[in-house]
């Protein structure tokens, strides 16, 4: 689907709860000398912006930095193929391009991970809500004492030296709303606001920082203190977790660590402590 830039669709206003986003005040803030924003593009409706901002890379009509935000996603994507669906201005549902030249390829898959710490930290901070990380990319927000999931990334390889890394938040989503039970957003975890123009700024920003970081210690995510920030923030740690492995083999244990490739470890009752790259998480209640 061909995205429509915002400014051009006038029932952008229709809920007067949820305005549109302003791409040039997003601009502004965003992109400066130096920095890693090098462009902010906000469109009225599109499939997917990671489809989107991913073609472009590989074309070469995107530098890194590029930002690309959707007030509507029809056909958002999430971990194995699952759909993200949200009404129109109901969250934050943005793609980033990143070209980590300075790191390897092999450190490339804690994007995702750094990523969650980002998002948690800048959402604890403009929308002051209590925030949890788990494994390997769901945002996490507790709604009447329920642990629920209020936002999801996905990062995907773009040509030979790119990632487009997308983000899906729920801010503004009410209990009727909600695409799933188990879902929630930072509405109905109580936030102290739901105007996504500083929310989306604060996310960026963090990101920023965090990828900056990253970076500089050539994505070792020890020396960055990514690692350690990651655990810190992870509900998944410390849980009774199944992991639904590729192949049909589940595995049932404790998460007792991630390690420096940013693998979920396992320790299973007999005593084995396996490392889990790849597969969906699910956090058993205790007995």
């Amino acid at each position: 689907m061909t995205p429509r830039d915002a400014s051009d669709d006038n029932s952008r206003w229709s809920d007067l709860e949820r305005p549109p986003l302003d791409a040039a005040a997003l601009r502004r803030a965003l992109v400066r000398e130096g920095g890693l924003w090098s462009d902010v593009r906000v469109v009225q409706r599109t499939g997917s912006t990671n489809s989107d901002l991913a073609a472009l890379a590989v074309k070469g009509e995107a530098a890194e930095g590029a930002v690309l935000i959707a007030e509507e996603q029809t056909a958002g994507r999430g971990r194995l193929d699952r759909r993200w669906t949200a009404p129109p201005r109901s969250g934050l549902f943005f793609s980033v391009l990143l070209r980590p030249a300075e790191v390897p390829v092999a450190r490339w898959g804690w994007l995702t991970l750094l990523t969650g710490v980002a998002v948690a930290s800048g959402l604890a901070r403009a929308a002051g809500v209590d925030t949890a990380l788990k494994w390997p990319n769901d945002l996490l927000v507790t709604v009447g004492g329920e642990e629920r999931k209020a936002g999801g990334i996905l990062a995907e390889r773009a040509g030979e030296d790119g990632v487009v890394v997308g983000v899906g938040i729920n801010v503004s989503l009410r209990a009727d709303e909600l695409p799933v039970p188990q879902a929630g957003s930072l509405a109905l975890a109580g936030a102290a606001g739901t105007d996504r123009d500083p929310l989306l700024r604060a996310v960026l920003r963090s990101l920023e920082e965090w990828y900056g970081r990253w970076r500089e210690a050539g994505g070792d995510p020890a020396v960055g203190g990514l690692q350690e920030a990651y655990a810190a923030g992870c509900a998944t740690l410390g849980r009774s977790v199944r992991a639904e492995l590729p192949g049909g083999r589940a595995l049932v244990g404790e998460a007792v660590a991630v390690d420096g490739d940013g693998r979920l470890v396992i320790a299973t009752a007999d005593g084995v402590r396996e490392p889990v790259g790849a597969g969906d998480v699910v956090h058993l209640r205790p007995a």
